[in-house]
């Protein structure tokens, strides 16, 4: 180990790392709340001290030099490093106090934390979460960041290089509008029955389009022109008889039976997602987040994973968790 001193700050890191976000000294300056000649300074002694230039400037603009954008790629995870440090610190007498930063993705967290901040307040009162939503790309980039402790995605999407605890299956039903031909059956749905059908899926960017499209390629199927940016508006839309579309089966309280939707399970292996809670690896949050993912589990809707026709009600019966996607 060495143990001289070194040459730079985590201060100059950090002054670094806010110019190759917003491409300008003056911005990052106030980003860093200090004045822009001592930023300039500081990165003037940092480039110094490292031998080499990071940024090209000249009156119109700022940019990273090629060696530039490595070595800031390694200060934000000496910065990530650092942060960690400072948390682990602080939570060395109780993990799961304090605020946590978890994100999760739109065709989740509506369906999910009405169920899982009840239980979370109850049993760990002195922990607020701060919950961020947004699609999985975006989470894991913020992840990755450090701007968050954690998310709450689907395992079948590109989340990268994280750990994780799987807090449940989901699975994918077919939902049709009242009347149509796929709807009147209470037989699992085949992939043979969806061939040459007109499917409406969720606008690009949604992991959960992603998964659908998928399976609905294998089964043939024709994707309409038209995609929806939430799980409501794809819900009304088959509603309107514009078409069919796969939902989740945590969604189907919410979505499918006020919009009078009818719903078939797929026969197995039916089409699902595996909603798990991640984070960063070697996070000194691991062994409190995990204990929050078995909260999660704990307070995860499962007696909503047995798909039923929503139209017209039928009586209420326990079928168990499915495996699901």
């Amino acid at each position: 180990m060495n143990l001289a001193p070194h040459p730079f700050t985590l201060r100059q890191l950090q002054y670094a790392v806010a110019v190759a976000d917003t491409l300008s000294f003056h911005r990052a300056a106030a980003r860093c709340r200090v004045s822009q000649p001592s930023l300039s300074a500081q990165l003037a002694q940092l480039e110094g001290a490292l031998g080499v230039q990071l940024f090209e400037r000249d009156r119109r603009r700022v940019l990273p030099t090629a060696a530039g954008l490595q070595l800031i790629e390694r200060a934000r995870r000496i910065l990530v490093e650092a942060d960690d440090l400072i948390e682990e610190s602080r939570r060395v007498g109780d993990p799961l106090a304090g605020t946590l930063r978890i994100g999760v993705i739109p065709t989740i967290s509506p369906y999910l934390l009405p169920h899982l901040t009840p239980v979370l307040r109850e049993r760990y009162p002195k922990l607020a979460t701060l919950w961020i939503e947004d699609k999985t790309d975006v989470l894991v980039r913020r992840l990755a960041a450090g701007e968050l402790d954690a998310a709450i995605l689907a395992l079948e999407a590109d989340v990268g290089h994280v750990d994780h605890e799987v807090i449940a299956p989901d699975a994918f039903v077919l939902a049709t509008p009242p009347g149509h031909p796929l709807g009147s059956s209470r037989k699992p749905a085949t992939l043979a029955e969806l061939k040459g059908t007109k499917v409406l899926l969720l606008d690009d960017g949604h992991c959960f389009r992603d998964q659908a499209l998928s399976f609905c390629e294998k089964a043939g199927t024709e994707e309409l022109e038209f995609r929806a940016t939430s799980l409501p508006t794809l819900a009304q839309m088959v509603a309107s008889g514009a078409g069919i579309t796969l939902l989740p089966v945590l969604a189907l309280d919410a979505e499918a039976r006020p919009a009078g939707l009818r719903t078939r399970r797929f026969i197995d292996p039916a089409p699902h997602r595996t909603i798990a809670l991640v984070w960063r690896p070697r996070s000194p949050l691991a062994g409190p987040l995990r204990q929050l993912a078995a909260a999660m589990r704990a307070a995860y809707p499962h007696e909503r994973a047995g798909a039923q026709p929503a139209t017209p009600p039928r009586p209420r019966r326990s079928r168990g968790r499915r495996a699901a996607r």
